[in-house]
């Protein structure tokens, strides 16, 4: 099809994550004929390599965690062990079935599916396995890799990265995760559950440090309690080879050794050797820039994803794909608002929050302008049954709307649903307050943090 030169297609996608395939969803959907380039498998990091493989390593964590504690639900159980190889065929039966189900929809949306490294060769072209696509538009969708630091290299036995994580065939006795972001406390999480005994080492002075400081301090006390250990604020100087492990050394001269070191430092942009440069794209360390609406500098030419220097989530780039397709489509678009999406890390317990932290609001507001509350789960009925611990913190601009909903609790990412509805249509307190939430259900916390945040608490002493 593409060797025919009158084949243009109106868009050009190279990268099959989540933006890319997203896009080419929906510039189909909406009568856009679709090239969609992928040199790997449809579905990019988050299918195979991230959110969806690394939640399921975490509920099967979950599963051990209840075997081991049933005994305080009045139910006698052993755990005999984790069985990684099982882990990993539960892990793989879902990425699969997600995967055929996409290839389905992308064959059903008469996409033209090309397999092979593409190229950006012209800002309406893309070389693929030596033959050119041309696009009325193209979008730059290749996501990111993981970092690593200077000095330190992966070598996918004892020092590894998330990706190598995901396939390893046995719990390691001992590991230390160097990053305490959202990939390294979800591997400290799942680790610890499978029994193996964890360090985390972070640079900088909590856990998950951009969320709000209370979520993150509420994080470090239930690790604490959970017995993963962590190391806070002080920088990573090297990593070397013991007889049977890994010794890592920081500034300070502390150090530490296990039987694996993670490396957790975050995820770089794809862009090196894509032609990006030379075609005149504008870039910025590696990361295509691009205005509100996703364009680049070149008009025929936008960008999405990891690749884009925005919050590195599968719905971020799922939201800028559609964006771009209904752009070039002609339908009127809306910028998307960062700090309307939300964000949830699946460790035990979970972080979810949407909005902007309190040190953000006084920052944009002024501090007397603004207004904090916390919410005690343990007020909670349905978190009680459920033997977690935790809060919701709502920052409001004082008389105005919640500007912030910050959670920390088992299965609180369930819950930041109302809270980005709460957020995005700038609801004031009194308001969430009217509304009946269902009895008993954590979403109810949500609703008496706002009954209390109102002026009318029922269950909080405040």
């Amino acid at each position: 099809m593409a060797n025919d030169a009158s084949t243009v297609f109106d868009l050009v996608v190279l990268g099959g994550g989540s933006g890319g395939y997203a896009a080419a969803l929906r510039g189909a959907q909406l009568g856009l004929d679709v090239a969609l380039i992928e040199k790997d498998k449809l579905g990019g990091t988050c299918l195979h390599r991230g959110c969806i493989p690394t939640k399921a390593l975490l509920h099967a964590g979950e599963i051990a965690d209840q075997a081991r504690e049933s005994e305080q639900f009045g139910v006698k159980a052993t755990l005999d062990g984790v069985d990684m190889p099982g882990v990993h065929k539960y892990k793989d039966e879902v990425v699969t079935g997600l995967y055929k189900g996409l290839q389905g929809l992308v064959a059903s949306r008469k996409i033209t599916f090309v397999s092979g490294e593409g190229r950006l060769s012209s800002p309406t072209s893309v070389d693929v396995n030596g033959q050119r696509y041309e696009g009325r538009h193209i979008l730059l969708a290749t996501g990111s890799q993981p970092k690593s630091l200077p000095g330190l290299v992966p070598d996918g036995e004892r020092i590894i990265t998330s990706e190598h994580a995901l396939t390893l065939d046995r719990v390691p006795k001992s590991a230390i995760v160097l990053g305490g972001g959202v990939i390294g406390v979800e591997f400290a999480s799942a680790w610890k559950s499978f029994g193996a005994d964890v360090t985390i080492i972070e640079a900088l002075k909590h856990l998950v440090p951009v969320e709000d400081e209370n979520s993150s301090k509420l994080l470090e006390r239930a690790f604490r309690k959970r017995g993963i250990k962590f190391n806070l604020g002080t920088f990573f100087e090297k990593a070397e080879n013991t007889a049977d492990g890994v010794k890592v050394t920081l500034a300070d001269g502390k150090t530490f050794e296990a039987e694996v070191l993670l490396v957790a430092v975050g995820r770089g942009p794809v862009s090196e050797g894509m032609g990006y440069e030379e075609v005149g794209v504008a870039m910025d360390r590696g990361y295509v820039l691009t205005d509100e609406y996703k364009r680049t500098n070149i008009p025929t030419v936008s960008a999405v994803g990891d690749l884009t220097p925005v919050l590195q989530l599968a719905h971020v780039g799922f939201a800028e794909g559609i964006l771009v397709a209904e752009r070039l489509a002609g339908l009127d678009v809306v910028p998307i608002d960062y700090d309307g999406v939300p964000r949830v890390t699946y460790c035990h317990p979970e972080v979810a929050s949407v909005g902007i932290t309190e040190a953000k609001a006084k920052e944009i507001h002024g501090a007397d302008k603004v207004v904090a509350l916390k919410y005690n789960l343990a007020g909670n009925g349905k978190s009680k049954i459920l033997k977690t611990a935790g809060e919701i913190k709502l920052v409001q601009v004082k008389d105005g709307p919640v500007v912030g909903v910050h959670m920390v609790g088992d299965r609180m990412g369930e819950q930041v649903g109302e809270a980005q509805l709460i957020y995005n249509w700038e609801a004031l307190p009194a308001e969430v307050a009217q509304l009946i939430h269902a009895h008993p259900t954590q979403n109810e916390a949500l609703g008496e943090a706002h009954l209390a945040l109102a002026g009318k608490p029922l269950h909080s002493h405040d």
